[in-house]
């Protein structure tokens, strides 16, 4: 994309598993190296050659409340480059702090819950299946997600609501930050109150219906809807420490990241990707994100001049939602663009900005020629 005017670019769906994305900024500062060896991670690979752990040895059970179906049509199936509504756990994008995907048995996995709480607990994995468990279509986001590019995903997700374990553990007045840390030491600060609010926040164990993936996150990781994964996105979490914002700093704050969190309101075009068209008929298609808010409408701009997208019905305001316009292409270069509206009124807004420190903004802008 480019750095200065409009964005620009095309979406490029997430590379195979084996090679995962990483923050470039987190390699190219070297701090892949300090978190390496801060985390242990040399001691973890050791372990990661001893064994592996089996994720088809957990059994998903039934959620406690019937899930719900899609609704009718929610997913548009028939639009070619259109992002499936569910992203198939294998296409499903990484961004990973571990330089090798560790790998946690179920049986030895625990969770504490200490510092500002009335009842510190331990829970095993075990404990945590006896659970009420529930399943949320969840779409999430890195906040290194350039507009227009595919650090983001939508699945089913299955889990325990991480609010009623920590109510159980009883917060303390003051308790501003919920510091989440995985088996190899990493460190991610959610605001409490976003993840007590009522929203569905998961200790998720599933996965479109599977086991979690290792590598994303197995056996247990945290998945809070509409906040971006740097804050709450927490694979292989073991221990999470109740406390406030003015006495920790956790990674990516001391890095210059924001403190919240909150996923903007925007929008991507899958199809056309560019380059040279042919003329008729054809589809504009896309997917359009406000986590936790929902998407209200979607304009398609072609040459300066907004159209009103088509919208695929909206299945809950924890996902993202197709949309589609039929466009009569004709010959010449034309420049393709779009933007959405959330459920609360704000449009996205035009103005380019980089990812750094809160998330990018700005359209993103296809350019086609018509043959």
């Amino acid at each position: 994309m480019t750095r200065t005017g409009a964005p620009t670019g095309t979406y490029s769906p997430a590379p195979p598993p084996n090679r995962p994305n990483r923050r470039n900024f987190l390699i190219a500062s070297g701090a892949a190296a300090t978190v390496a060896a801060a985390a242990g991670i040399g001691g973890q690979y050791l372990q990661n050659k001893r064994f592996s752990v089996n994720t088809s040895s957990v059994k998903l059970g039934k959620p406690a409340a019937k899930a719900e179906v899609l609704p009718k049509g929610a997913e548009i199936t028939d639009i070619p480059g259109l992002s499936s509504f569910y992203t198939p756990n294998s296409q499903f994008y990484r961004v990973d702090t571990a330089l090798v995907v560790p790998q946690v048995s179920p049986q030895t996995w625990q969770l504490r819950i200490h510092g500002m709480v009335d009842k510190p607990m331990t829970i095993n994995f075990d404990d945590l299946m006896k659970r009420p468990m529930f399943d949320h279509d969840i779409t999430l986001t890195c906040v290194s997600e350039n507009v227009g590019g595919g650090y983001i995903g939508n699945a089913r997700w299955q889990g325990a609501l991480l609010a009623d374990l920590l109510k159980e553990a009883g917060i303390q007045p003051g308790a501003t930050q919920i510091v989440m840390r995985d088996v190899n030491g990493m460190n991610l600060g959610v605001a409490t109150e976003p993840v007590m609010d009522g929203r569905a926040s998961l200790l998720a164990v599933g996965m479109n219906g599977q086991p979690l993936p290792q590598e994303h996150g197995f056996p247990v990781r945290v998945v809070v809807p509409g906040l971006y994964g740097y804050v709450s996105a927490c694979k292989w979490v073991v221990d999470m420490q109740l406390t406030t914002f003015g006495a920790f700093d956790a990674y990516w704050m001391q890095r210059g990241w924001s403190q919240q969190a909150p996923i903007k309101t925007e929008s991507r075009i899958d199809t056309p990707k560019g380059g040279t068209v042919n003329g008729g008929t054809m589809m504009i298609a896309g997917v359009a994100w406000a986590q936790h808010r929902g998407i209200e409408a979607v304009e398609v701009g072609i040459d300066g001049t907004w159209h009103q997208a088509k919208l695929a019905v909206q299945d809950t305001i924890d996902t993202w939602r197709q949309w589609y316009y039929p466009w009569q292409a004709t010959a010449g270069k034309h420049t393709l663009q779009v933007r959405a509206t959330d459920k609360t009124g704000y449009t996205q807004t035009s103005v380019f900005h980089r990812p750094e420190p809160n998330g990018a903004t700005g359209y993103h802008t296809v350019q086609v020629t018509v043959a």
